[in-house]
């Protein structure tokens, strides 16, 4: 039997014996040469961060409550109730979080806000990495005059301002919510780009690159099979990080009346709504708004727990 078949077998009977914790299980692997994989070693490693765990569980019931709520609450997002406008919060009655000018129930109105919130965040993100990705690893493989031509594309889309840029095509396209998933990920793939390019530079002349081409495989495959998923690691990282980003660009928007179209709503709609009437009831600017910074504080733990569990210096 070989030594790979050895370790399978002893893999899957200790995995079957009773009464082994899982400390004696990892000891006794080691001692038969089993090692971890870098996947492996990176989540026990996120395991032990307390604050990015935690903020696993605060995000997923957020993302919980966003999906489950909606359906299930009795008041909808832009049903009215003009008999409860600006209802203070209670707990013990049928609006938890009070009304809004026209008596609409807030706490939905926040679910809703934290759903469309966070599918700005998602989806401007995965067109971020579509694009960055794609041109910073096209553009460190290639090299030469291609890098140059790119990059210094990049460089002249860094020059413009694009929070203006963002308002012009809101203005002139519309405030449609794709256009907003759209806006804001063809802006913000600048710097993965940037990052992307610098990690291929050093990937593409590794041996296993070297060998792919001796073996005939074309450049693209060569970046599809062997750059890309060696670039998972970073690229996961700056997916963590830059969803607050977008998350907080897109609430900048709302706040400027730029965002979603009324009566849909996102947090930084709500917090703009709740700033306009902050003295007199102040809870509409603070419910959606710890919120907000909630989201945004889950993810910066979450990024900056990736990146210990994933950094090779740290291992």
């Amino acid at each position: 039997m070989s030594h790979a078949r050895k370790q399978t077998a002893l893999r899957s009977v200790l995995n079957w014996v009773p009464g082994r914790g899982a400390a004696a299980k990892a000891e006794a692997l080691a001692e038969a040469g089993v090692g971890r994989s870098l996947w492996e070693d990176a989540w026990r490693r996120l395991k032990r961060n307390r604050a990015a765990i935690a903020s696993l569980w605060f995000l997923g019931l957020i993302c919980l409550g966003c999906v489950v709520i909606p359906w299930v609450w009795p008041y909808g997002y832009a049903e009215p109730d003009w008999n409860l406008m600006y209802h203070a919060p209670t707990f013990a009655g049928a609006h938890l979080f009070g009304t809004d000018a026209l008596g609409r129930d807030l706490f939905v109105r926040v679910m809703w806000g934290c759903r469309i919130s966070l599918m700005v965040g998602l989806v401007a993100t995965v067109v971020t990495l579509l694009i960055g990705v794609t041109w910073g690893a096209v553009a460190g493989f290639v090299g030469g005059r291609v890098d140059g031509l790119m990059m210094r594309f990049v460089d002249i889309l860094y020059s413009i301002p694009f929070i203006p840029f963002v308002i012009i095509l809101m203005v002139l396209f519309g405030r449609d919510l794709f256009l907003v998933f759209a806006a804001i990920g063809a802006v913000s793939w600048l710097d993965i780009a940037r990052i992307v390019r610098g990690q291929t530079l050093s990937l593409r002349k590794k041996e296993f690159v070297e060998a792919a081409r001796a073996s005939g495989v074309r450049d693209g495959a060569i970046i599809g099979r062997h750059i890309v998923p060696n670039l998972i690691g970073i690229v996961v990282v700056y997916v963590t990080l830059t969803i607050p980003t977008v998350i907080l660009f897109e609430a900048f928007l709302s706040f400027l009346g730029l965002g979603v179209q009324a009566p849909l709503t996102s947090l930084g709609g709500l917090v703009s709504d709740g700033s306009a009437v902050l003295e007199s009831y102040p809870y509409m600017l603070v419910i959606p708004a710890i919120f907000l910074a909630v989201i945004v504080y889950c993810f910066n733990f979450i990024g900056d727990g990736l990146r210990d569990a994933l950094d090779p210096k740290d291992r």
